[in-house]
């Protein structure tokens, strides 16, 4: 449902990754120590124009891991998913293993 959406100029959609509650074992984890805000970009528009009218590409692209601000983004609900829609200077960072 979500390759539907296409973003435009720098936006990014984003599904949010929500982590676990619980370890392998059964322990569960307190909300403050799992609490990292990060999500998975599932599409990126084709980025934004400078002065002179050149393309200034997204610095993301679908499939990265990116840490997200706390507050901010456009909340989407498409189907039975939520998604936000981020500018593309507001994502933080992206995330390696």
């Amino acid at each position: 449902m979500a390759k539907r959406l296409m973003p435009l100029l720098n936006r990014v959609l984003v599904e949010k990754i929500v982590p676990p509650s619980k370890t392998t074992a059964g322990i569960l984890l307190p909300e403050k120590t799992s609490k990292l805000n990060s999500g998975k970009v599932v599409a990126v528009g084709p980025g934004s124009r400078d002065r002179e009218g050149k393309l200034v590409p997204v610095s993301v692209k679908e499939g990265d891991n990116v840490l997200l601000p706390e507050y901010g983004g456009t909340e989407v609900k498409l189907g039975e998913k939520e998604y936000h829609l981020y500018r593309d200077e507001d994502i933080l960072g992206t995330l390696h293993d």
